[in-house]
Order: C-alpha cells, then structure tokens, then sequence
C-alpha cells in the first residue's frame, strides 16, 4: 500500500488503487501537483516549469482562442482543468476546450470536473517539456478513453505539435488539421511556435491573425 506520509515517486506511473490515489492528491505536500489516473496507475507531476514550457502554454491558449474570435467560433478555454470519473481515471491536461455548441457545456464552479455529469471537453492540450514520451504514450491512451475529440501534444523543444483525432471506437489518428477547429492547420501554429523564439507573443499574434484572415 502507498503512504504519502513518504515521498512518492514523482513523473512516473506507479500502481494504485483510486483510494491511494485521492489521498496523495489530497496531501498538502502534492497540492501543486498535477494527478493522473488511467488503468490502476497514478501519476503525480511536480516538474518545476521552465520559461520555454510557460511561453508555450500561454500562446497556445492564445492562438487558439485568436482562431476562435477570427471565425466567430463560441469556445470557452480552462487551464490546468482537472478530469475525473470517479473511481476509474483522472487528467489534468495544461489546456482545455468546449467549442461550437458544446461551448455552453463548459463546467462551472471550482470542484474537480465530474465525467459522470459533464461531458469531456471538445480538445486537450498537454505542453512536454520534459514528459514528451509519456504525452504521447499512456497519456493519449488516457485522453482516448476520457472521450476528447481531440488531442494534442506540444513538444517545447523542438516548437512543434503532434496532433490527434479520437475516432468513436477511441482509438486516436494524427491529424495534420484540426477537426474541432476547422481549417486550422497544425502546421500554422507550429510556425508561430517557431516565430516565438524570436519575437514577442504581440508580434506572434498578429502574425497569426493575418494569416488566420487570409483565408
């Protein structure tokens, strides 16, 4: 059995029962953390946040929601939004989306989010800073069967996007454009991850809206 009265082990999968996992996740020392819960295995992230990982969240909220405003498209964004259906998987992805019609969807309160009565968000994003392999393995297993439509996985390093659809038997494809934002190329938002390195988030999104118009 775990104990959180010891130091658990941090950025990795261990085994868990659901009761071992709500009480590390309810320790004062894992208060900051990050919780994951997928198939009898919990995961608890305290990896400190460099300025890269930051940046990267950030613009990506903006664009996204940039891309919203451009198309008139209804979207509410949650950060850091926890997931959970009880007793059988939890995430916490760094950004969230309800889009379209299901923008009204979007949970309201500051409870952990309830699966049983709320239906996942439309798109999760998880920046990788130092959790790329992981992102893309059992966390998008995970996002498979929280039922996301969408998923994508920021790779800080090399400023680019791998992006997923979930298909209806939860399976996932790499998509070079994205469905829940229709005409949105990755491939556009990989180069203004790239512009970033170079120029404020001003200038990356005005950049980006231009390019957004023109189409």
């Amino acid at each position: 059995m775990i104990s959180v009265q010891t130091t658990l082990p941090i950025d990795i999968w261990v085994s868990a029962t659901w009761e071992e996992y709500e009480q590390a996740i309810a320790s004062p020392t894992y208060t900051k953390a990050k919780g994951y819960y997928h198939n009898g295995q919990m995961r608890i992230e305290m990896s400190p946040v460099g300025p890269n990982h930051a940046t990267d969240n950030s613009l990506i909220d903006i664009l996204v929601n940039l891309f919203g405003i451009a198309k008139g498209l209804p979207m509410r964004s949650l950060s850091n939004c926890s997931y959970r259906k009880r007793g059988v998987r939890e995430c916490q992805p760094d950004l969230s989306y309800y889009i379209g019609d299901r923008a009204s969807l979007s949970p309201q309160g500051s409870s952990v989010v309830d699966l049983d009565s709320t239906p996942a968000p439309d798109l999760a994003i998880e920046i990788a800073g130092t959790s790329l392999a992981d992102d893309l393995g059992v966390k998008r297993l995970l996002y498979e069967d929280v039922g996301v439509a969408e998923y994508w996985v920021v790779d800080v390093q090399q400023a680019s996007i791998t992006a997923f659809r979930i298909l209806p038997d939860r399976a996932s494809q790499r998509i070079a454009q994205s469905q829940v934002l229709p005409g949105l190329a990755i491939a556009l938002l990989e180069e203004a991850l790239q512009r970033s390195r170079q120029t404020d988030n001003s200038q990356v999104g005005a950049w980006f809206l231009a390019e957004v118009q023109k189409q």
